[in-house]
């Protein structure tokens, strides 16, 4: 009698995979399926307008009789921002840490769902078990509490993922990796390792969170003069449990400032994670009571988000906290890859009001939350995998992984780099590639969901470069003769300083509708076509330029 085939464990990644942010993991078992993380990413600088980019969840909703759970690794952005879009249309349970679970309560209430999502928190050392998988979440150090790694055991093998991490010898919460429980798990023997790639190009160690702590303390030692502006990330709660202590200790009052940073300050301090002494933290609008020097800011805006609270106090334009010579800015945060120049306008513009600025590059005042080449090695020691896939990261990232893990004596047979939407095909001994599902990227704008795409962008940076013409032609419908062409510009050219262009093109405009006509052409498309193209190779002789160029037809 034939054996019967063995039943595949099926692994892809809806996103995390030659980009930062949007992580997003599908593990699939015959009718079964559950997700690790549903993160958002940050627009690259050519989705002009464009809010959040989020996974492409076609796959899943083809497969919602499938979905058993969502399994939540910590409570960034990059790893629980996409799940409002995701119960918008499942109804699936979401099992998190409490710090996560705060969080995200938080976001559910912006987007106002029909129902109530059922929200289930754990504690690392927690298993859960939904079908044939099981799902352990073991304690890892990163820069938010309660974050975690997840075992996962299949019916083919455990897949462990690893999430974000770094190891954390002195965390500010005490709670150390579970470095014994990982060495149990690699023991046992792993089938597959899913492991972050962020920080892989590093050499070393990540410093403790705790080095920020000391370089934090001097300053304000150093600067009992001045008024205080931190910037730091609204999700590292331990960082700014610092900020925190560093101003009771110095005899200041704290005001946190930014919409995210309130709701996680809030959600912290109910849920036990922070600390704050009673009558620390002020209101904004309390703050003109004391001096300057007796006040420390908390402010997001640490990656240059426009309109972050930093971003408008640099530009002055916050209603409520003007700078100058008695403040100094502190930058506590590194900027995430393509943020980069949105960092750089801010602290351009803080230099040019003469404004004292500190940042990474001249004090510790921040300390990655990932792991570094040394720390993912430790990884890789205690948990043996058969299988490698390296995620969490840009091509480079991925490639050097890759490396790293044939260096520790992985065969390259056994190492997967992937792309999103790409398979792994995982037996009780045996990985290999299994096709594809649907992935890519969906563009938030506003309360649009995914009604931006590349024509719409395309079209955006076309107004961006070249601006609009918009050319208005009323045709009588009596006996179709041309009764007026008017042009309306913007982004192309100054008007009042460009009549005689101005005028030529509306004499073109005047001969491309009046041959037209006079050769019997009367369909409106035809005559928007002939006009368009006329326009444009007229502009184009004149100027070198290809402004989108908009008729419209008009019959009275």
């Amino acid at each position: 009698m034939a054996k019967k085939p063995e039943e595949k464990v099926k692994v892809m990644l809806l996103g995390g995979l030659n980009e930062i942010g949007k992580n997003m993991t599908l593990i699939e078992y015959k009718d079964q399926m559950i997700i690790i993380d549903c993160g958002i990413g940050f627009p690259d600088d050519d989705m002009l307008g464009i809010d959040l980019v989020i996974p492409d969840f076609t796959y899943v909703e083809s497969n919602a009789d499938k979905l058993l759970g969502v399994f939540i690794t910590h409570g960034h952005e990059d790893h629980i921002g996409a799940v409002p879009y995701l119960l918008k249309t499942l109804n699936v349970p979401v099992f998190a840490t409490r710090l996560a679970i705060g969080i995200l309560q938080n976001k559910l209430m912006e987007h106002l769902l029909d129902y109530t999502p059922e929200l289930v928190d754990v504690e690392a050392g927690d298993t859960v078990k939904v079908g044939d998988f099981q799902v352990e979440f073991i304690r890892v150090n990163h820069s938010i509490a309660d974050a975690c790694c997840l075992a996962v055991k299949t019916p083919v093998g455990t897949i462990l993922h690893t999430g974000d991490f770094k190891l954390d010898l002195t965390p500010i919460d005490g709670d150390v990796m579970d470095l014994h429980r990982l060495a149990e798990i690699g023991k046992k023997g792993v089938l597959l390792m899913l492991c972050e790639s962020t920080n892989v190009e590093r050499p070393g160690y990540t410093p403790s969170e705790r080095t920020v702590g000391q370089a934090l303390d001097t300053i304000f030692a150093q600067n009992k003069d001045k008024r205080l502006v931190i910037a730091t990330f609204s999700s590292n709660v331990h960082r700014v449990q610092q900020i925190i202590d560093k101003s009771a200790r110095y005899g200041r009052k704290v005001v946190i400032t930014g919409r995210s940073m309130m709701n996680i300050v809030t959600a912290a301090s109910e849920l036990g994670y922070m600390n704050v002494p009673e009558g620390l933290i002020v209101d904004i609008g309390e703050m003109k009571r004391y001096n300057p020097e007796q006040i420390t800011i908390i402010c997001t805006g640490s990656q240059g988000e426009p309109m972050s609270a930093l971003y408008r106090m640099a530009y002055g334009e916050h209603d409520r906290v003007t700078l100058g010579n008695k403040d100094l800015v502190v930058i506590s945060a590194h900027p995430i890859p393509g943020n980069e120049k949105l960092v750089d306008n801010i602290i351009n513009e803080l230099y040019r009001r003469g404004i004292a600025i500190y940042r990474e590059e001249n004090s510790d005042v921040h300390v990655s939350g990932h792991a570094c080449r040394e720390e993912i090695k430790l990884m890789h020691a205690l948990v043996k995998p058969k299988f490698f896939m390296p995620i969490h990261g840009e091509c480079k990232h991925l490639c050097s992984h890759r490396d790293l893990a044939v260096e520790m004596g992985m065969s390259p047979q056994n190492v997967f780099v992937s792309d999103i939407g790409k398979v792994l095909e995982l037996g009780s001994k045996t990985a290999a590639w299994g096709g594809t599902v649907p992935a890519g990227r969906v563009l938030i704008d506003g309360k649009g969901v995914g009604d931006v795409g590349s024509i719409v962008l395309r079209d955006r940076k076309h107004l961006g470069e070249d601006g609009i013409i918009v050319i208005v032609a009323v045709l009588n419908d009596f006996d179709r003769s041309l009764g007026s062409v008017d042009i309306v510009t913007r982004g192309f050219v100054y008007v009042k300083e460009s009549e005689e262009l101005m005028t030529e093109m509306k004499e073109v405009a005047w001969q491309s509708l009046g041959d037209a006509l006079g050769q019997g052409i009367t369909d409106p498309a035809q005559l928007k076509g002939k006009l368009r193209d006329d326009v444009n190779h007229f502009i184009y002789n004149k100027t070198k330029r290809r402004p989108m160029v908009l008729p419209v037809i008009i019959t009275v």
